[in-house]
């Protein structure tokens, strides 16, 4: 048995080797990558580079301290506006500096020197409450620790470090945590839940968490309306909103209260060696959410954070469908994301679309889900061209690959004592709230370790279509889960899974090609298909021999419906 797994492994490895591999391109342009080796790869706009003035404004030189004591906030401002009179660079010398929320200017590029510490304070009442957004829709949140509004030609940049204090900010489940750990963030202070299995840093922090869990957030925009509920309003740690022209690079972002990195409406951004961390228990704490962005690079980044990675969105439900301002025309390449809940995240919050996005050479280590794209109904919204070429996994422990239109808004993988089951799916009407997931191109992928190889979950109004799946070598507990789903391609895949009964299954879906598919030698069922809207499932090219049965029909599945045509 193992060493016919090695054998599968080291062919199929060997084939995704010898395929297309993008080649590199420049820094500043993104006309193609690679070349037109994937069908339908639209050609990329360049990404419009910063430009910054040789003039350097010395933070220490407008009253900042390096002590860790000393709030520099209105030193980071006098820096800021100094530099932007003209433009150029301020620059944060190595030393730990404590400050209170950063405000950026258009032709400042921020400069954090090998060495330095940027502290926030945990002390939240320096952040006022302001009209931001928040999960794709307009909310009054904490103002964020970084922050820029309608800027163009600006720049943060350096090896240093940003430190945002989220522990001041962030509730915290009890099951996240041994005991020593909970019993050492009780008595740091803060308050507990009636059942005693949440931690939250204040009262308020969790009047507005209780308001939230039972339904009824408040709707105003008015930030008066929220002082009572203020800390449970953490804020994104670096937002940038409406800015064109945008370099962040080579420094370190830590310990956000929410979104660590959040360009909303912003065009033509560039994302190169940068670290975003947090804990692995951190509520929302994604490393990077583009929303609604035009023309971008993310390379060469790696993130360990408490929720999604590189995470992909476009506003949310009738706000979002509203703005229709889709993410569009990224590439994203050499990023590793170590723990997450998705390494590369499409949603759930796409509602004004994603289009036209390149992923090549990303590393997930430890993720809950390897490619995860989510969407539910009510967002409305199309996700289509999305392409991705090489992608090496290990220790996933979801699914590798994950397409759900019946996202549920919880943690991808369950707690212990949560239900694992499938949910039923009833059809719906369609309308304007009904999601779309079409035309991906994935290759020359790898997995070892996973639950669920590769899951693909449509709804019975609305099936994820135009799916390929190409050179890859899954190692996984289930192998291929398709569910409502339609012209869906697998080529030369391996599925080697150790729930062989079946290797693959496939449910309510049409038009399935499973080409030259290897799998454990002597697996009980290789094919089974379930559902009376099942049709034209073609299973070419593959030795079928070695699985102890080869296809299982549902009960109301006609024989025609599977063809199979041995090697």
């Amino acid at each position: 048995m193992k060493q016919t797994l090695a054998l599968l492994l080291a062919g199929s490895a060997a084939f995704a080797a010898s395929a297309f591999r993008p080649a590199d391109t420049s820094k500043s342009q993104l006309s193609l990558v690679g070349n037109s080796t994937m069908a339908d790869m639209p050609d990329l706009p360049p990404v419009l580079q910063t430009s910054f003035k040789k003039d350097t404004f010395n933070l220490a030189k407008y009253g900042a301290v390096a002590d860790g004591q000393t709030l520099n906030t209105e030193a980071f401002r006098k820096a800021i506006d100094a530099c932007a009179v003209g433009g150029g660079t301020v620059l944060v010398p190595r030393g730990l500096w404590l400050t209170g929320p950063i405000v950026l200017k258009s032709n400042v590029n921020l400069h954090l020197a090998t060495g330095a510490l940027v502290q926030f304070t945990a002390d939240r009442s320096q952040f006022p409450l302001i009209k931001t957004s928040w999960e794709g829709e307009d909310a009054i949140r904490s103002q964020a620790p970084i922050s820029g509004v309608n800027l163009t030609n600006i720049g943060i940049t350096g090896n240093g470090t940003f430190d945002g204090a989220g522990d001041a900010w962030r509730p915290v489940k009890k099951s996240k945590l041994n005991e020593t750990q909970w019993q050492k963030l009780v008595g740091s202070g803060g308050v507990l839940n009636d059942k005693k299995d949440y931690w939250y840093p204040s009262a308020a922090s969790l009047k507005g968490n209780l308001l939230a869990a039972a339904g009824t957030p408040r709707k105003s925009l008015n930030p008066a309306d929220f002082d009572d509920i203020r800390d449970f309003l953490r804020p994104n740690m670096l937002s940038l909103t409406r800015c064109k022209q945008v370099l962040l690079e080579g420094f370190t972002i830590q310990n956000s209260p929410a979104w660590t990195i959040h360009p909303l409406l912003c065009e033509n951004l560039t994302v190169r060696n940068v670290t975003a961390r947090n804990p692995w228990y951190g509520q929302n704490t994604d490393a990077i959410d583009v929303e609604s962005c035009r023309n971008g690079l993310i390379e060469g980044c790696t993130f360990d954070v408490g929720d999604d990675g590189l995470c992909i969105k476009s506003g949310r439900d009738a706000e979002g469908r509203k703005r229709g301002v889709p993410t569009e025309n990224f590439t994203i390449r050499n990023c590793r994301v170590y723990h997450a809940h998705g390494g590369f995240v499409i949603g759930s919050e796409m509602s004004g679309g994603v289009r036209n996005l390149y992923v090549s050479n990303c590393t997930f280590i430890g993720t809950d889900v390897g490619l995860r794209f989510k969407t539910a109904r009510g967002r409305g919204g199309v996700v289509e061209n999305i392409f991705v070429d090489g992608v090496d996994m290990t220790d996933i422990a979801g699914e590798a690959v994950l397409f759900d239109m019946y996202y549920a808004a919880k943690d991808p993988v369950p707690m212990a004592g949560e239900s694992t089951a499938p949910p039923v799916i009833a059809p719906m009407p369609l309308n304007e709230g009904t999601p779309q997931f079409q035309h991906f191109q994935i290759r020359n992928i790898t997995c070892k370790g996973a639950t669920t190889g590769i899951l693909v979950r449509g709804l019975p109004e609305m099936s994820i279509k135009d799916i390929s799946i190409e050179n890859a070598v899954l190692e996984s507990k289930k192998g291929l889960v398709c569910q409502e789903a339609e012209n869906i391609r697998l080529k030369n895949v391996t599925l080697l899974s150790t729930d062989t009964a079946p290797v693959m299954e496939v449910q309510n879906s049409h038009n399935i090609t499973l080409d030259g598919i290897r799998f454990t030698n002597g697996a009980d069922l290789l094919l089974r298909v379930t559902g009376d809207r099942s049709k034209d499932i073609r299973l070419t090219n593959t030795n079928t021999k070695l699985a102890k049965k080869d296809v299982q029909l549902g009960d109301k599945v006609a024989k025609k419906t599977v063809t199979v045509a041995q090697r």
